[in-house]
């Protein structure tokens, strides 16, 4: 294992979307700061790898180090690359591990039901939730029409747990989600989260669990199978 202690706040700006910036936000470094890519970029993983390296160019030579609120999110961030900066990415497929707090954890719930649509504050909030999908295919399609759309898309599904991260106001988000698994005849269950994975993306220090790419490295679908000391001499062999 590798550790890397992180950077000065101030030499540091946080690129995320708009759910994985509401878990950092409480507890952002002071003078550290963030910029927010619309959530619908996910829909079109190219069009997000596009829109992530338009602004890490934008931005890498204002900061040291980019942290990037993204998992692979259907391989948008494999290609990558900051020429004059270093770029930090959990070792995640998706945001869901980071609402977890670990890889591990997500591998667990999977594990023990893999046809699980998973809910947290920040997506209800983006409504990116299957109660509004139906509302939108309603106003398109029709009410029959919407329906069997969505029994198709939710048939692998059994089960709807919302993830507590934390946040205020869970009340509201969790009568929200509960809601949206009777309507669709799914099994509700809380699933408390953490904040692990996030602190130390924020406040490190950067071990396995953080993939840390240093200025002119392009991020590989392969950093995110090794550890960080296999991708370390990795990076050194390639830079002789």
């Amino acid at each position: 294992m590798q550790n890397h202690q992180s950077p000065a706040p101030e030499r540091t700006k946080i690129i995320a979307c708009a759910t994985v910036i509401e878990e950092m936000l409480p507890i952002l470094p002071t003078g550290m700061a963030y910029e927010v890519l619309d959530f619908g970029l996910h829909l079109k993983p190219e069009g997000l790898k596009q829109s992530l390296q338009t602004t890490i160019d934008a931005n890498c030579a204002h900061f040291d180090t980019l942290l990037l609120g993204y998992g692979l999110c259907s391989m948008a961030i494999v290609g990558l690359k900051a020429r004059d900066c270093t770029m930090v990415v959990p070792r995640v497929d998706d945001c869901i591990a980071i609402f977890l707090g670990s890889k591990d954890a997500y591998t667990a719930q999977a594990k023990k039901e893999p046809g699980t649509y998973y809910l947290t504050k920040g997506w209800i909030e983006v409504s990116d939730t299957p109660f509004e999908e139906h509302k939108r295919l309603v106003e398109k399609y029709g009410q029959a029409r919407a329906d069997r759309i969505m029994g198709l898309m939710l048939k692998n599904y059994t089960r709807l747990a919302y993830i507590d991260t934390g946040q205020v106001d869970q009340e509201h988000y969790r009568a929200y989600a509960q809601q949206t698994a009777d309507k669709f005849n799914l099994r509700f269950e809380e699933i408390v989260g953490s904040d692990a994975l996030v602190r130390k993306m924020l406040l490190g220090p950067w071990d396995d669990e953080i993939l840390v790419a240093p200025p002119g490295h392009t991020i590989q679908y392969t950093d995110f199978k090794t550890t960080a000391t296999t991708m370390s001499n990795a990076v050194a062999f390639q830079s002789r």
